[in-house]
């Protein structure tokens, strides 16, 4: 049964789930199956937002296209590509709208990356009514702006048979924000005897909802063939000069053709701000789907679950910065992992423990251009570690170390989940577990990467010793607590690793080492430390702290899959089946979803509720799996489990970090680590597949 949406004037709060990502390697966009821009910040991931809809119905800013009649709706990716598409059908007739920020081919020198949102609409059955609007909101919607429509000069037009008003543009300028927009648009006819549509751009007045300026509307009655393509971008700050602007009367009275009058007219403009033609649309289109598609033809994927595994890798390219190598957590941010609560955090940076698990899945598919830049990523933030031998847990994608943490008091947060924060306070907390994400995935890029250099290794010989001189050390660990320092497990089990991983590096490839001896004895009494005072002997379970003994936590799932013991180990297989467990009976799985720990049973200093982690189930999952090499209950438990999460993907496979008893998706959304995780859960469960078909 499909679910038909009655086009309303108060339009509430798209589930989260109910949004497809489109990007270009410096920012990315969230758009909802109803064809409205909800989360869009310009230019690069961190910048400040223009359209935050998501978090602010009313106020947040949007740029919607959406049928004036009742409709249902689809919306996909074109094959293989990172190009969005929804549909709207309808008795009356069918529409798309084609979303994507552009991208070329690499071997495409000829014009700069154009930083445009490109919305191209398109009726291809019947006909169809829709309104747009442009409401941008500047700086998370705290600056106010003006808005003028101008004739558009930058537009080169068709022949018309008949009169027809002036072609405008909307200007929308922030002086408090230095931030200029405008929408410009290109009307066309793709069939023969059907004339182009007609546009009209009208201010809209939103300030009863909170807008701080004018935004604009249009309706457009389309029928098939007619195609109507705005583009959303920041105008270059140039003066041009008369002959950049050409006009049909400028080439009757030079006596040459108006195509050719427009192609003189663009070498006399900055590459970046090229004539807008139909012509220059359809390539770009052409060229964006092709970068897509050849970038992921590149994958040496051959397991099984290859859609999903493509579809991760499509969405993890999404959140690459170009610029630094930076992978960002995600690129959305302060969107509640309990709908009404507290915990609402901006994942727009790039975190040292996501390293080795980014790594791994960019190396397990082939992808060793990005896996080499975002070690050299790596790397500079390794040699410029603080004073004290310290790294700090996340990085702005710029590598900055400044990422301060503020509340947005004027939004309403999502679905009325308050507080909307910008910035993460926890760029400042003592998590000692980053060593050991840093270690392993510095170790696997020597194993299928670049091979480190004598000064790279002084650096990293530093870090392992930092950590053994910090091991006996309390701290916050990966979940990021807010209240007091403990020794947690996973921190402990981390360090190890951080040890482990430098002793392996110095005896794979012969680097100096002149403390080996303590780095074994440092490594090997950690291990027992680990294994006396973390387990809880009555209950036989490693539990979260040494404080703590009483409380599970899923992080610990990470054990064999970081080489800390065997899957096959009886202590880590009964720590397992604990976890597998449900709530009420002492664990933390529900309906095949795995907690990251009971927030009833523990103060972690944040307060409210939170839904199930989709990293601590596919941990959970790579776990079963490796142990079903041992025991093939738990590898048909392992694919079960997989093929259940996969359900919990949206509709277009995309991942956020949580997900509701009710089964609704939860936090920022797209979760790169929720990503990089289904490819090591679907890489290592078609390992373990395949060896028991006895292909290995």
């Amino acid at each position: 049964m499909m679910n038909v949406t009655q086009p309303q004037h108060e339009r509430g709060y798209i589930p989260l789930a109910d949004h497809g990502l489109i990007g270009n390697l410096r920012t990315a966009a969230l758009i909802s199956t109803d064809g409205s821009v909800e989360s869009y910040c310009v230019p690069n991931f961190d910048s400040p937002s223009i359209f935050a809809r998501i978090l602010d119905k009313d106020q947040g800013g949007h740029f919607s296209i959406t049928p004036t009649d009742a409709f249902t709706t689809k919306q996909s990716y074109l094959p293989n590509s990172n190009i969005l598409q929804t549909k709207y059908l309808n008795e009356e007739g069918v529409a798309t709208v084609t979303d994507f920020l552009p991208r070329q081919p690499s071997s495409a020198t000829a014009r700069p990356l154009l930083a445009w949102l490109i919305r191209r609409v398109e009726v291809i059955r019947g006909s169809m009514r829709l309104r747009v609007e442009c409401a941008p909101a500047f700086n998370y919607a705290r600056s106010a702006h003006t808005t003028d429509i101008l004739l558009d000069t930058s537009v080169a037009l068709s022949l018309s048979p008949v009169p027809r008003d002036a072609h405008n543009k909307a200007l929308f300028s922030s002086a408090e924000a230095e931030l200029d927009l405008d929408l410009r648009y290109i009307a066309e006819s793709g069939l023969d005897n059907v004339p182009e549509p007609e546009v009209k751009l009208n201010l809209l007045d939103l300030s009863d909802k909170g807008h701080k300026g004018p935004g604009v509307w249009a309706e457009l009655d389309l029928r098939e063939g007619q195609i109507v393509t705005f583009v959303l971008r920041t105008p270059p700050d140039v003066k041009l000069p008369p002959q950049a602007h050409p006009t049909r009367e400028t080439a009757e009275e030079m006596g040459i053709s108006y195509e050719k009058l427009v192609a003189g007219a663009s070498t006399l403009r900055p590459p970046d701000d090229p004539i807008l033609t139909r012509t220059l649309l359809r390539e770009l289109l052409d060229q964006t789907n092709s970068y897509w598609n050849a970038w992921i033809r590149r994958s040496t994927y051959t397991g099984s679950w290859k859609e999903a595994v493509n579809r991760s890798a499509l969405a993890l390219k999404l959140l690459i910065y170009e610029p630094t190598g930076a992978v960002v957590a995600s690129p959305t941010f302060s969107l509640p992992e309990y709908i009404g609560g507290t915990r609402n955090w901006d994942y727009r940076a790039s975190w040292i423990r996501d390293s080795s698990f980014t790594l791994y899945a960019l190396i397990r598919l082939g992808f060793t251009h990005e896996a080499n830049a975002y070690m050299e990523f790596i790397f500079e933030r390794v040699r410029a570690r603080d004073p004290d031998g310290s790294l700090k847990i996340m990085y702005t994608i710029h590598g900055d170390k400044e990422f301060p943490e503020e509340e947005l008091s004027h939004l309403d947060g999502h679905k009325g989940s308050k507080p909307v924060r910008i910035g993460n306070g926890a760029i400042d907390h003592v998590q000692l577990d980053i060593y050991g994400e840093l270690m392993d995935c510095i170790y696997l890029s020597q194993k299928y990467g670049r091979p480190l250099g004598y000064d790279t290794w002084v650096a990293v010989r530093d870090i392992v010793e930092y950590v053994i001189a910090n091991s006996r050390e309390p701290d916050l660990s990966i979940w990021e607590v807010r209240n007091r320092h403990r020794h947690f497990t996973y921190s402990k089990v981390m360090m190890w690793v951080a040890i482990d991983r430098g002793i392996r590096l110095a005896e794979k490839r012969s680097l100096p080492c002149p403390r080996r001896n303590e780095w074994y004895a440092a490594r090997d009494a950690l291990y027992e430390e680990i294994m006396q005072k973390a387990w809880n002997p009555e209950k036989r379970f490693f539990a979260q702290s040494y404080e703590d003994l009483e409380i599970l936590d899923s992080a610990l799932l990470i054990m064999p899959l970081v080489f800390f013991s065997t899957p096959a180990d009886p202590r880590f297989l009964s720590t397992l089946k604990q976890i597998l467990l449900s709530p009420e009976r002492g664990g933390l799985t529900s309906n095949g979803l795995v907690y990251r720990y009971d927030v009833s049973k523990t103060d972690d200093g944040v307060g409210g509720e939170e839904g199930t982690f989709c990293l601590c189930t596919l941990w959970c999952i790579e776990a079963l799996a490796r142990a079903g090499e041992y025991d093939k209950a738990m590898l048909t438990k392992a694919v079960a489990m997989f093929e259940d999460f996969l359900q919990y993907t949206n509709h277009l496979g995309l991942c956020t970090e949580e997900i509701s008893d009710a089964g609704e998706a939860l936090g920022n959304a797209v979760q790169g680590f929720t990503h990089v995780t289904l490819i090591s859960a679907a890489y290592n469960l078609s390992r373990m597949l395949s060896k028991g078909r006895g292909s290995f």
